[in-house]
């Protein structure tokens, strides 16, 4: 069965019988007995074929998504049996916001692999909303969010202080004030991140506690486009310091000077709420929250 649902999902993912026997290293023909027998033992289609495309139908749909859960609780089942018998090994499947993913996390995993080098970490970069999604469908081993989040399924536990101020170009015409006021800042066009974000989230506080929003918003992707766009000087935004370090230090950008600022976030870890975790998890926390 588990080789059945692994055919299907590849099938699935590919759209085409040929790429997934390619993939699969199997035969087409092996590839379309297993299809052939999952929808035997399950006694309904799972598939729309014709010459042209393969595209799953309602109950192909249904079994997608809980196929995937079922082999990511598989595997977790048996890194779990592994850490019985082994030292710490194997794989750990890390989720990150953008902010500590690109910026934080890889130095946190060089620390780690010089301790437990048999190791291999896989790192997924995705906005908070995603990552606790990504936790609830068991892809992953370990979240890292911006902000605190509640959820009954899973252990969100806050672990680390972040700082956020409002940024600008060094040569921004601010800058040439001697007292910025929040008419200025009202004014400005303002560089922010998609909904879902974590830092979206704290540039939505940003402006309540400026008590304006702005007129003029741009959303970009990404916080390295953000910086960026403000280098370019397209506008300005609020930003983590964690992000900015070089820029800073080059001159390139530089924090305007308000007063309530900066403001202070944490970074939660997410975790399955379960006494069950594998080695891996434990000694990547474990080196998270005490480092």
């Amino acid at each position: 069965m588990d080789q059945a649902l692994y055919v299907f999902i590849t099938v699935a993912e590919q759209q085409n019988f040929t790429r997934a026997a390619e993939m699969l290293h199997m035969t087409q023909p092996a590839v379309s007995n297993h299809i052939h027998s999952l929808e035997r033992s399950l006694n309904i289609k799972l598939l729309e074929r014709t010459n042209k495309y393969v595209r799953l139908n309602k109950a192909g749909e249904i079994v997608y998504h809980h196929a995937k859960d079922i082999l990511n609780l598989h595997t977790r089942m048996e890194n779990l049996l592994d850490d019985l018998k082994n030292t710490v090994s194997g794989t750990l499947s890390i989720g990150a916001s953008y902010t500590y993913g690109e910026y934080v996390l890889p130095y946190k995993i060089s620390t780690l692999l010089r301790s437990y080098p048999l190791l291999n970490p896989s790192i997924t970069i995705r906005n908070t909303n995603e990552i606790i999604d990504l936790m609830m469908h068991h892809q992953i081993d370990v979240g890292i969010i911006e902000g605190e989040s509640t959820n009954e399924r899973l252990k969100i536990t806050p672990f680390a202080q972040d700082q956020l101020s409002v940024i600008a170009a060094s040569d921004h015409p601010l800058f040439s004030k001697k007292k910025i006021s929040l008419l200025d800042l009202h004014q400005e066009r303002w560089l922010v991140r998609e909904m879902g974000s974590g830092t979206r989230e704290m540039q939505q506080k940003c402006f309540k506690q400026l008590d304006f929003y702005p007129k003029n918003v741009m959303t970009l992707g990404s916080t390295q486009v953000i910086k960026e766009s403000i280098e370019a000087g397209l506008g300005i935004s609020l930003l983590s310091h964690l992000t900015i370090k070089k820029e800073l230090a080059l001159g390139r950008l530089k924090l305007v000077n308000i007063k309530g600022f900066p403001m202070i976030r944490h970074f939660s870890l997410v975790t399955p709420n379960s006494k069950f975790q594998t080695k891996a998890a434990e000694v990547f926390v474990d080196l998270l929250i005490n480092e």
